[in-house]
């Protein structure tokens, strides 16, 4: 009997020792899935953060599993995320001053770096060495409706000239800079990559103005009804992003190459990656005291400025354009 009993016992513990090996798995939940809208395809390297995010698992970590659908720009994701077609989405810091204004409700959830991210470069044969030498020059911007062509206006704004001192062509994402290579063009306004992509073009070009308008960076937005009924979501998805964003600052050249691993495609142009992560890391995304957080002083200086140029009609309360409530958080 006494042997059967202790037989049983033997039996029991195998059994708890199995169940606890397998408890960890079937503790897990399934991952939940989020549509994650983007402004632009995310085989840009502005977007490296999200897809450094996606390759080395960080979504993965925060028991998410993130979908990439590319929306028709910043303001179609704002639109999309205020009517509830997205949890979250992509755009530039100052695009909820625009959406907010004609009754979108979405707001900034975090930001990608202190700096701006649109840059003005020029071709310094043309005797252009700071933004007021750009007078009666031909300036290529992506649209006339990006952020980008907007925070152009500002710097414009900041040594006294307007948009009727400077000819100023939309030539789109790829032509912002391929015209400026081609010689057809004294500048242009544009992000980091379009720098690099003149570069290796072999044109001449030296940065004349890297924020001098306090424009924001790219940031992450949702929305009202998904920020008050979906905190935690969105602090798991803020979090995740924000290390892809870390690794570039900590170490562009490791971040490059996993960036070409993700994204093979760029194989053979690691050199090129890690000099636009570069741009990014002592441009943008430095000078945050926390990771992704929003300044309000900024915003509300970018507000102003939006406001006196007739972009949007009226001003909306500060504290309605963003939160810093999903920065900060530890896992």
């Amino acid at each position: 009997m006494t042997q059967f009993l202790a037989s049983i016992f033997r039996t029991a513990i195998a059994a708890t020792l199995a169940v606890s090996a397998l408890a960890p798995g079937l503790a897990q939940a399934a991952p939940e899935e989020v549509t994650y809208l983007l402004p632009a395809p995310p085989n840009s390297p502005a977007f490296a953060p999200w897809v450094l995010a996606q390759h080395k698992g960080y979504y993965a970590d925060e028991n998410l599993k993130i979908n990439f659908i590319v929306a028709k720009g910043g303001v179609d994701v704002a639109k999309q995320i205020g009517a509830g077609n997205a949890v979250i989405g992509g755009a530039i810091g100052d695009t909820p001053i625009v959406v907010r204004a004609n009754g979108i409700p979405v707001k900034a959830i975090a930001v990608l770096g202190a700096g701006s991210v649109t840059m003005v470069a020029a071709n310094p044969n043309d005797n252009i060495k700071s933004l007021k030498d750009l007078k009666g020059k031909t300036v290529t911007v992506m649209s006339y409706t990006d952020t980008t062509y907007y925070a152009f206006l500002g710097s414009l704004r900041t040594v006294g000239l307007s948009k009727t001192d400077v000819q100023i062509q939309a030539a789109g994402p790829a032509g912002v800079w391929q015209v400026f290579a081609a010689g057809k063009a004294s500048a242009f306004a544009g992000v980091p990559d379009w720098i690099v992509n003149a570069t290796d073009a072999g044109a001449k070009v030296e940065l004349i103005d890297n924020g001098g308008f306090k424009s924001m960076a790219q940031a992450i937005l949702a929305s009202d009804d998904t920020i008050k009924n979906k905190p935690e979501l969105l602090k798991r998805l803020v979090r995740a992003t924000l290390r892809g964003m870390q690794d570039i600052m900590k170490d562009p050249k490791a971040a490059a190459a996993d960036y070409v691993a993700a994204l093979p495609a760029y194989k053979g142009k690691e050199a090129s990656i890690e000099a636009t992560f570069e741009m990014y890391r002592k441009y943008v995304y430095a000078g945050q005291k926390t990771l992704g957080q929003i300044d309000p002083a900024r915003m509300e200086a970018v507000q102003k400025f939006y406001v006196s140029e007739g972009i949007v009609s009226k001003a909306t309360p500060v504290n309605e354009l963003f939160t810093n409530q999903f920065v900060g958080t530890t896992r």
